[in-house]
């Protein structure tokens, strides 16, 4: 299972790639790095947190979304959040950093008393006009769908999306033992749920000018060691590398033709 260490939450300028000019991010490999539009997709692990994620600035936007949108508009902050999943554990945490650095924060869980206990927390601590909560099943498209309606409606856009919603189903057991409930459940909330907040991420932030990014959460498993007691887990962490990278192309395909050399996004694997 993911460890409970978390990203290094800084969003200061950056001219070229992060690992040089951010001594606090740590690889397990050498990242690997893609060009893309103004909405780029990052899968990653669990670095240390110092502050924010420190991308967006020097994420500058390639001229097609400029032409298509009018003048693009700087990534300064306070920074919109979105993470799903965050009413506990590691989204939790990641949704009081950001909230410590000033940012705006929306969290989501499919319970409802747990969305609103965790707003009242958090509001207790930083404030009414900072944190914003609603249930969402990242397994249903409809509720993805209304997550992005109400983030749109509280902060009006949102600069990084993060996907933190994952189950196991409290479940360690071998393959063979495990029931049908189980498996779904797993397979359901960590692939399908990924996808489908990935899609309706990247429509949303294609449409914005500021643009935006995409963190994927990773997990035991993603690297391809064996994960025998959560087959099932360590399969759908695995897919999410897979996915993150197929967007990451896929994004940079759609405007290959248009991207200018010195307005380029660098897109990096962080483990």
């Amino acid at each position: 299972m993911a460890s409970l260490h978390f990203p290094t939450l800084s969003l200061s300028n950056l001219s070229s790639n992060p690992t040089k000019t951010n001594p606090n991010f740590i690889f397990s490999s050498p990242p690997e790095t893609l060009v893309s539009s103004n909405c780029c997709v990052v899968h990653y692990g669990f670095p240390t947190v110092a502050s924010r994620l420190k991308y967006t600035n020097s994420c500058c936007y390639s001229k097609i979304r400029a032409e298509s949108l009018g003048e693009n508009q700087p990534m300064v902050p306070p920074y919109n959040v979105l993470i799903t999943g965050s009413t506990k554990g590691i989204g939790f945490a990641l949704a009081k950093e950001f909230l410590k650095a000033g940012d705006n924060i929306v969290i989501s869980s499919r319970s409802a008393k747990r969305v609103e206990s965790a707003v009242q927390s958090l509001r207790g601590d930083f404030g009414e006009q900072h944190v914003w909560g609603t249930i969402c099943d990242v397994r249903e498209g409809k509720d993805v769908k209304a997550l992005v309606a109400f983030a749109c409606d509280k902060l009006k856009y949102i600069d990084i999306w993060i996907n933190n919603a994952g189950s196991n189903a409290y479940s360690f057991r071998p393959l063979a033992e495990t029931s049908d409930e189980d498996l779904i459940e797993v397979v359901t909330t960590n692939t399908l749920g990924l996808m489908l907040c990935c899609r309706e991420g990247i429509n949303m932030m294609l449409s914005q000018p500021r643009g935006g990014h995409i963190f994927n959460i990773d997990g035991a498993g993603s690297d391809g060691r064996p994960t025998p007691r959560f087959a099932a887990y360590g399969a759908t962490k695995r897919s999410v590398v897979h996915l993150t990278k197929s967007l990451q192309v896929a994004l940079f395909k759609g405007y290959e033709m248009a991207i200018d050399p010195a307005q380029e996004i660098y897109l990096n694997i962080i483990k």
